[in-house]
């Protein structure tokens, strides 16, 4: 989902250079990665209130302001960096529009979902699966990616969140394990365990059907 990062780092200099135009790339290259991470995490009663596309332009701006900064301490990859000014904003959208008395939604977290999301649910399908696809398997894609998704959504929170930004942000175990400020053995072990939960939830789906 994210740019790859060696033209991204050429932007980044080129904009610490002064460069106008690199900045303006740098923030369009992000732009569609930043809605689909916005899309995936804003809750979905919030987004009768807020378009995402919005959100995504309070991002961008947020970021072309503090550009400077980040390009004299990059303490993180630009496009984690990205995510946390993102999460940041999900979250005081979340404060600022509270559509139910019964369940407060300015929490930290907000469960990820994927729907939508048909080529990277089928990838993770055939990896659950542990083998190719069979000719009738790929007939059913679309039944499979539906099927994917709502186990994710059946996950708890921790276990869906690791497995969406592996598997749908296409972030590397380094990456997740900074922005979950884990250890990259932490993080890779608790993403083998989000994937068994993962398998046995549809295995049971897979069960209950036949």
């Amino acid at each position: 989902m994210w740019p790859e990062q060696d033209e991204t780092l050429e932007l980044l200099r080129q904009a610490g250079g002064g460069d106008d135009r690199a900045v303006n790339d740098l923030m369009d290259r992000h732009r569609e990665a930043l809605r689909q991470m916005v899309r995936m995490r804003l809750d979905q009663r919030i987004k009768k209130r807020v378009d995402v596309s919005d959100v995504v332009q309070d991002v961008l701006i947020e970021a072309n302001r503090r550009l400077g900064d980040y390009i004299a301490n990059p303490v993180m990859s630009f496009r984690l960096w990205l995510r946390q000014i993102a999460k940041d904003r999900i979250i005081d959208a979340h404060r600022r529009h509270r559509v139910s008395a019964r369940r407060s939604v300015d929490r930290e977290q907000t469960p990820a979902s994927p729907r939508g999301l048909d080529k990277s649910s089928i990838q993770l399908a055939a990896l659950l699966n542990d083998k190719q696809l069979t000719p009738a398997e790929k007939a059913l894609q679309k039944e499979m990616a539906k099927r994917v998704e709502q186990a994710i959504l059946e996950l708890e929170e921790k276990d869906s969140e690791i497995i969406v930004m592996r598997h749908y942000e296409h972030l590397t175990n380094q990456e997740v394990a900074a922005a979950l400020s884990l250890t990259e053995p932490a993080a890779s072990m608790r993403y083998l365990r989000a994937l068994r939960r993962l398998k046995a939830i549809l295995q049971d789906g897979s069960n209950s059907i036949a």
